[in-house]
Parts: structure tokens; C-alpha cells; sequence
């Protein structure tokens, strides 16, 4: 029986029928790929390119010897590169950034009084003048129950409120706010993009109509002002609607009401310092993005300040300047009349006259 790696015909003459003596010439893939020219493939031939058998290789440099796989993922890396930067330079629309810098503006409206300032009757009871519908403190606020807006939850409504009822009293009710110069509570609850704009307005305070902290904050000079009672009488109401779909907003518009006295004064009645009734009525704008209502912080933009009796001629950005009465009255300059032609003034800048004594 013969060997079956031998041809049926037998071994060709002059030829041993043993492959190992062609292993030298057998060509690998690696050769076959390098080689400079490639044979035409059989429809290549019946299409009309009799003329030539073969054709020269493209030359790809490194990349020629790159499996087609290899080259079709670095291709889809190089595609998710170029989109990711594009995305990254160019925010889609409908996903608005994050506000950064200066965010509020602050309007400062002095209220002059129409005649002489006097004290209240009895200092014991300094608010029993005032007319019905002031409550003490946060009762006056008249914070809502939150309900659903188009694109924000009953939850995310009820805690945009709660952070904006935590900033009022903050702000306009607590003793560390209005007459000690404390302004760490109240920044607790700004944003990061508003913190600068804070921290620039309680440091170099100016009515530029950004950078008065009396925008932030109900406050007295603590070395003229003390209170002469910790109840603040408080009238007003929250409105809630939606600035966009992706942003709540809170306006709220409240009068407050305090009951002032000289500082160092002594305390009690009758023997204590006359009282005088300051009222500072604040109508400010709050927005929300999902990020705030998660940290319990907002953004203020707008605030409308008005306060009296206070004299037209005292800056109120850094404190708020009321008329304190003597025992006899304290009489004030009346406020000067408006004249629209005079631009060495700025057009914000202007003077009231309070209703009332």
C-alpha cells in the first residue's frame, strides 16, 4: 500500500514528492501584504482590463499594514472625540447654563416723611397704631401651600417655598440680620454663581444698582440703631409661576414693620428712649433650577426696596438710614423735587414721600 501523501500517479520525475523543500518559498500573509503590486481579481479581468494583469498597491504608510478592523475602531474613537468637543463647546438647545456673576439688581426707593417724625404713644406697645392685617413675624409672611406647575412637582414647589420663607426671615426678621451686621446666615442660601456679587456687595457696598447689600438684606447700623422690640409686624404674599420649563420662580412682595430705637438706649417704657416705626416694604424675585431646589438655595434677581421715614440724601446700600424721633419730633427736609433733564444723576436714584407720620 502506497503513501498516501504520494500523488495517485506516482512521484514526478525529478522530484522527491516531499514538501519540506518548498517551505522556504511558501509566501506568509505579511509578504503577500507588503508586496508593491497585486494580481487583478477575476471580474476585474472581465470587466475590460485586459491590458494588465496586476496593479500597484495603495501605499497607507504605517497605517497599511493595520488590520480593517483596527482602522474602523479608531475611526469610531476619533468620531466620539470630535463630538464630544462639539457638544462640549456648543450647549444644546433647550439645556440653558448655569447663571454665573452678577444676577441681581436693586432698587432703593428712600421714603421721606411729609412732616415731623414723632415717637409712638406708648413704647410698651409700639405696633397698636398699625391697621388690621399685620402678623408677628413669619405669620405675616403668608407663605402658600406649594402646588404643581406645569414642569415642576408639588415636592419641588413646596421647598422652592420653604427656602424662600427661610431666606425672608433670614434676611428681614432675625435681630443678627437687622442690627448686628451678621451676613452669614443670609448667604448660606444664595447660589455659588451669586456668592461673589454677595460677597462684593457687603464688602464695599454702592448703589450701582447690583452691589447694595440692602438688596440682600433688611439692615441698621448697629452703632446708631438697636431694636426696641424683637416682633416684626409683617403684611404680604408669594406668587409662584415659571421664568421657563426648567426654572421656577417666586416673587414675593411683603411690608415689615420695626420698631427702632436709638443705640445704646436704654430699654422699658416709660423711662426708655422714644420708639420710632420704620417700614420697609420689599418686593423681591427668586429663581429656581432643579440644582438650587436640591441644595435649598436660590438665586435672587430682583429686588425693589422701599424704606421710611428716611432722609433723600443718605445712601442706603451699605444701611438703611431711618429718621430716629426725639421726644419733641424730629423734623426732615422735605424731598426735593425730580428734574428728569438733570443726567448728573442716576435715573434709579430717586426719593419718595412716606403717607402717614
Amino acid at each position: 500500500m502506497g503513501d498516501p501523501r504520494e500523488p495517485p500517479e506516482g512521484t514526478p520525475e525529478g522530484g522527491s514528492g516531499n514538501e519540506d523543500e518548498f517551505r522556504s518559498v511558501v509566501f506568509d500573509e505579511s509578504f503577500v501584504r507588503a508586496a508593491r503590486i497585486q494580481e487583478l481579481s477575476a471580474r476585474e479581468r472581465l470587466a475590460g482590463s485586459f491590458g494588465k494583469a496586476t496593479r500597484a498597491r495603495v501605499r497607507l504608510g504605517p497605517l497599511g499594514t493595520v488590520p480593517r478592523q483596527a482602522l474602523a475602531l479608531l475611526l469610531l474613537i476619533l468620531l466620539a472625540f470630535g463630538a464630544a468637543v462639539y457638544f462640549g463647546v456648543n450647549s444644546p438647545k433647550g439645556v440653558p447654563l448655569r447663571p454665573e456673576g452678577s444676577q441681581l439688581t436693586v432698587s432703593l426707593v428712600a421714603l421721606s416723611p411729609a412732616s415731623t417724625v414723632r415717637p409712638v404713644a406708648d413704647p410698651a406697645r409700639p405696633f397698636a397704631a398699625l391697621p388690621p392685617g399685620y402678623g408677628d413675624g413669619t405669620a405675616g409672611l403668608n407663605t402658600p401651600a406649594g402646588a404643581a406647575t406645569e414642569h415642576f412637582s408639588k415636592v419641588e414647589v413646596t421647598k422652592a417655598l420653604d427656602t424662600v420663607q427661610r431666606y425672608l426671615v433670614a434676611s428681614s426678621l432675625s435681630p443678627a440680620a437687622l442690627v448686628q451686621a451678621v451676613t452669614t446666615d443670609v448667604r448660606a442660601y444664595v447660589t455659588p454663581g451669586e456668592q461673589a456679587q454677595f460677597d462684593a456687595s457687603t464688602a464695599q457696598p454702592v448703589d450701582d444698582r447690583h452691589h447694595a447689600v440692602t438688596g440682600w438684606i433688611v439692615r441698621f447700623d448697629p452703632a446708631q440703631v438697636a431694636l426696641a422690640s424683637d416682633t416684626v409686624k409683617t403684611v404680604g404674599a408669594m406668587r409662584v409661576d415659571e421664568a421657563d420649563g426648567s426654572t421656577l420662580q417666586i416673587t414675593t412682595d411683603h411690608t415689615f414693620v420695626y420698631a427702632l430705637k436709638p443705640a445704646g438706649a436704654p430699654a422699658g417704657a416709660p423711662a426708655g428712649a422714644p420708639v420710632t416705626l420704620e417700614t420697609v416694604r420689599r418686593e423681591l424675585t427668586f429663581q429656581f433650577d432643579r440644582v438650587d431646589l436640591g441644595q435649598a438655595q436660590l438665586r435672587l434677581v430682583d429686588a425693589v426696596l422701599q424704606a421710611g421715614p428716611a432722609p433723600c440724601t443718605a445712601s442706603m446700600a451699605g444701611f438703611l438710614q431711618p429718621v430716629l424721633a426725639t421726644a419733641q419730633g424730629t423734623a426732615v427736609a422735605p424731598a426735593a423735587p425730580v428734574d428728569p433733564g438733570d443726567h448728573a444723576r442716576p435715573a434709579w436714584q430717586v426719593c419718595g414721600v412716606l403717607a402717614g407720620s
